[in-house]
């Protein structure tokens, strides 16, 4: 198991700057960098047998990841500036509003008793 979690560290050391900023791609002159928000989460358990309730072996583990294209970095004739995928930005921003103005409600009502 110490074996599988060192190659899953080792890859994802590689791979993170990949999947946080994309391979620049030209075109017509303009040179396109994609960015995205990316996050990764992995488990492991075992399993083993001393007790009354242990009847065997046992192992196992999970892992998932996300990644969401917030903009992109953009270069043509000579400036480089960031443009925003507005679409992501608002998918990720109406929640995060939506919580934090249910939580600042509750922070006001519970300073007003």
């Amino acid at each position: 198991m110490a074996h599988l979690t060192k190659q899953l560290a080792e890859t994802l050391t590689q791979v993170g700057v990949h999947t946080a900023y994309g391979a620049p791609v030209d075109v017509d002159g303009t040179t396109i960098m994609p960015v995205a928000c990316a996050a990764y989460g992995f488990g492991a358990g075992e399993g083993g047998g001393e007790g009354d309730l242990a009847h065997g072996e046992g192992s196992g583990g999970g892992g998932g990841g996300f990644a969401v294209p917030v903009g992109a970095y953009v270069s043509r004739e000579g400036t480089t500036r960031f443009e925003p995928n507005i679409i992501a930005l608002l998918v990720v921003a109406v929640p995060f509003v939506c919580v934090a103005g249910k939580a600042l409600s509750r922070v006001i009502r519970a300073l007003k008793k």
